[in-house]
């Protein structure tokens, strides 16, 4: 256990490192793995791609993207040192300075990323669908000065009207567009910046359980240290493995399972725009993906056309995102032959943390901690509580969090332990069952929704006087966003108004915070002292 001091920074643009916790609010982390002894100077972009490109040589593909189109190594190294040229040069990005990064999973955007990474940037990976009022917030909280962004995804980074932002697009016609300008850019080779191993590599933000997001810093070796544990001692990827998924980059589930483990192993991710159930068989079988990411809804819903497609090319399919029920897991087995490796992870600790693979599995449990990592159930203390008992997940490893300049570090990280915010027990033989989240966070379809967040977009619209949102258990998704909502005087309590409302709230937030459900009252639940009783409105 160790809080290594921090080595002297790469960052002329120090934003970030200055806006860590306070020291003694960090967590304790386990870098006993030989493999998890990274130097000082490490750069996640140049070992992921340079380094691969050099053990496995330029030819073998890296990235595909759903079209027939494949990038190789050395053609995306080549397209990626040529971004990093017009990132420096053109743009003026300097080491430290932070980088909005926004689009659909595409080649391109994982190559902007790599991009951001070798210039000694810090890369904010954002979702496409993510609404003005957002992306402004996310800008402000990481002062952002930078953003590459899909040509089909700037309107709204427009509107969103933060000051001082550089926008350039790419996917375009226009003469800065950056790949007209990446066309233009010195060929030669880009020297990564020879970051520090603990320069932050990227800011990632989860809606935590209020309305304002939470960032996550992350370090060039956090970024490795996911892949050389969950990937390479419990994935095992293999070089001629093609990974595929559901979820975006804007989500660290997605840059794990489709940028840094498949190129940690010199492997190739075949990355597509559109990637629910329904695209993901035909993709998998026009493909031949072997390795899988996606959320136990996904699984769900692919059962319903398993067998008009071909999925004999799967090996591993992982899931997360949500708790994945017991059923699903033997209804996947029982039709393909496949034992799902289930997972819990959280973007303050990047990716996966508790897992099993192959006969290590055990349905109906999460696994046990991922090698490199511990895990605890707790109390409110932080005492731990007897197997068989209900208590707060702590687990430690070679990833913490740290949050960018928020008083909730001391809620997460506790006596070196980060408390997750789910309920667990651990049985006897030390595998561990979820519970329950322990927090008012909403799991959708894999989605974290804060219903606070819901709730403050709702009560934007000048017809609602009150609105509380919680989450109902729901078959298909683990549970939908159900709105209990008070109307002004008057108003109709109609589908009209639903609608309305519904409308309302998809222009200032990602639509799948929609809610599904919305009910009207004439007043909330609340105690004598005007605290919602939410516990009521779930029942």
């Amino acid at each position: 256990m160790t809080r290594p001091e921090l080595t002297p920074s790469a960052h002329l643009d120090t934003f970030s490192r200055d806006r860590l916790p306070p020291r003694d609010q960090w967590p304790d982390l386990l870098l006993d793995l030989p493999e998890l002894r990274y130097p000082d100077r490490l750069n996640c972009g140049a070992e992921l791609l340079d380094r691969t490109a050099e053990r496995f040589g330029p030819g073998r593909p890296a990235f595909l993207d759903g079209t027939g189109s494949v990038w190789s190594y050395g053609e995306l190294r080549a397209r990626v040192d040529r971004i990093a040229h017009v990132l420096t040069a053109d743009l003026g990005v300097v080491p430290g300075n932070r980088v909005l990064l926004r689009g659909p999973t595409t080649p391109w955007l994982a190559a902007c990323w790599l991009a951001v990474m070798k210039a000694g940037a810090v890369a904010v990976t954002v979702l496409a669908q993510q609404r003005p009022q957002e992306l402004a917030v996310m800008c402000e909280m990481a002062a952002v000065s930078h953003a590459l962004c899909d040509i089909r995804s700037v309107d709204d980074l427009v509107k969103a009207e933060v000051p001082g932002l550089r926008v350039t697009a790419y996917g375009g016609d226009a003469p800065d567009d950056l790949t007209r300008l990446a066309e233009a850019a010195p060929p030669d080779p880009y020297e990564a910046v020879a970051t520090a191993a603990d320069d932050v590599a990227l800011i990632a933000f989860t809606s935590g359980t209020t309305g304002r997001p939470k960032g996550c810093l992350h370090f060039h070796r956090d970024v490795l240290a996911v892949a050389d544990t969950f990937s390479a001692r419990v994935l095992r990827p293999r070089p001629d493995d093609l990974f595929a998924g559901s979820p975006p980059l804007g989500f660290t589930f997605g840059l794990g399972g489709l940028v840094i483990f498949p190129l940690r192993a010199g492997a190739s991710a075949l990355l597509l725009e559109q990637a629910g159930p329904k695209q993901l068989l035909p993709a998998i079988a026009g493909h031949r993906v072997s390795v899988l990411f996606t959320a136990p809804t996904a699984y769900r819903v692919m059962l319903d056309d398993l067998d008009a497609y071909d999925t004999g090319s799967l090996r591993l399919c992982v899931s997360a995102g949500e708790n994945l029920p017991e059923a699903t897991w033997h209804a996947w087995h029982e039709r393909t032959g496949l034992r799902l490796v289930n997972g819990i992870g959280a973007t303050e600790l990047l990716h996966i943390f508790i897992s099993a693979a192959g006969d290590a599995i055990r349905p109906g449990t999460t696994g046990v901690p991922v090698p490199g990592w511990e895990a605890h159930v707790v109390d409110a203390s932080g005492e731990p509580v007897p197997d068989g008992e209900e208590g707060l997940l702590a687990v430690r490893g070679p990833v913490g969090c740290r949050y960018l300049a928020d008083p909730r570090q001391a809620e997460y990280v506790r006596g070196g332990w980060n408390i997750t915010g789910d309920t667990y027990v651990r049985e006897p033989d030390g595998y561990l069952r979820y519970v329950a989240r322990a927090d008012d966070m909403i799991i959708s379809a894999g989605y974290n929704i804060a219903g606070p967040q819901v709730e403050e977009a709702l009560l934007a619209h000048p017809d609602v006087r009150e609105a509380a949102v919680v989450g109902r258990p729901d078959e298909l998704r683990g549970q939908v966003v159900v709105a209990y909502v008070v109307l002004r005087d008057g108003l109709p309590r109609d589908g009209t108004t639903v609608e309305a409302l519904r409308d309302f709230v998809r222009t200032r937030l990602v639509p799948y915070k929609c809610p599904r459900e919305i009910v009207f009252l004439d007043a909330l639940p609340r105690t004598a002292t005007g605290k919602l009783q939410r516990f009521r409105l779930r029942a």
